[in-house]
């Protein structure tokens, strides 16, 4: 996608941050650096192909359930001797929940602390799960993946629209912050 200036200005969302002098003056210099996106215009990019009632329903459900089950698919796999040394708990679950609260922490600091307790809920979770034994984690999160994604392809089709991801995988992790920043603009909560 060619760059445009006008995606620097104040947007339709009156939380997005005005554009620095620096940026406007030298798009090139980071233009195609992902990264460098604002959560708002992240967020909002990913909004145009989430518009229809139904498919946001259905997001609402299968997001957490796909971000849910890829972490305790994570969680599941061997680990290496001695990553065990890192901490307590330590897996590639906890380390992909970690990179996680990272780059949304890069994004907002406020969504990142938004999405923290829902993301030690879910590891807790495994946990428990762990300790039950059955079903083991794997077989339920691979179950509840394949059914969700499921959910968002007929949203999707629903919408007329293909999944965000298609056009830049990073919208995978995009789609839990869209869902907690939505909440965060129903209960007026600047992030």
């Amino acid at each position: 996608m060619p760059f445009d200036v006008t995606q620097l200005q104040r947007g339709a969302d009156p939380q997005a941050p005005a554009p620095c002098a620096w940026r406007l003056k030298h798009p090139s210099r980071w233009r195609n650096v992902g990264l460098m996106r604002t959560v708002h215009q992240w967020l909002n990019e990913y909004g145009e192909s989430h518009r229809n009632a139904t498919n946001k329903a259905l997001h609402w459900i299968c997001v957490p359930v796909i971000l849910w089950s890829v972490a305790g698919l994570l969680w599941s796999l061997p680990t290496p001797h001695g990553m065990d040394r890192l901490g307590p708990g330590v897996n590639w679950g906890t380390m992909a929940v970690a990179g996680a609260l990272l780059y949304y922490a890069r994004l907002s600091v406020p969504l990142s602390l938004g999405a923290l307790p829902a993301m030690l809920a879910m590891l807790w979770s495994f946990a428990l799960l762990d300790r039950a034994g059955f079903p083991p984690v794997w077989m339920a999160c691979a179950l509840m993946f394949l059914l969700a994604w499921i959910g968002q392809f007929v949203g999707h089709a629903i919408e007329g629209r293909r999944p965000s991801f298609f056009k830049d995988v990073q919208f995978l992790m995009i789609g839990p912050l869209w869902l907690l920043a939505d909440l965060y603009r129903r209960v007026g909560i600047r992030f």
